[in-house]
């Protein structure tokens, strides 16, 4: 019987060959999430990010265990954005604010 990868292992496998375009990918991701409020898809996406880097070593950065990093990063994971934050500054990233588009007058 032949073993298919998911999408998710394709992304890892690709990921590890070119971590110079990690940066371009969590850019995408964050700009998908601002257009479509997915969260399961950005979690997924940080979690194979996470994978690719070291997820005991990101687990260790942000004080969390490995099991309780998958668990936020999961699809159906629910994380604090104190946990988000973490997780992005142990990747070597920061959440900033950026505005995109100005008040309506009224």
């Amino acid at each position: 019987m032949r073993k298919f990868r998911t999408l998710d292992e394709f992304e890892e496998e690709y990921f590890r060959k070119h971590p110079e375009e990690i940066n371009d990918y969590l850019t995408e991701i964050f700009q998908e999430y601002a257009e479509d409020n997915d969260s399961g898809a950005l979690l997924a996406s940080l979690c194979v990010v996470a994978r690719v880097r070291g997820i005991s070593e990101i687990a260790e950065q942000t004080g969390m265990t490995r099991r309780g990093l998958q668990k936020a990063l999961s699809s159906n994971g629910n994380p604090r954005l104190e946990n988000v934050n973490s997780i992005m500054k142990a990747l070597g990233y920061c959440l900033t604010l950026q505005k995109i588009m100005p008040p309506s007058a009224e």
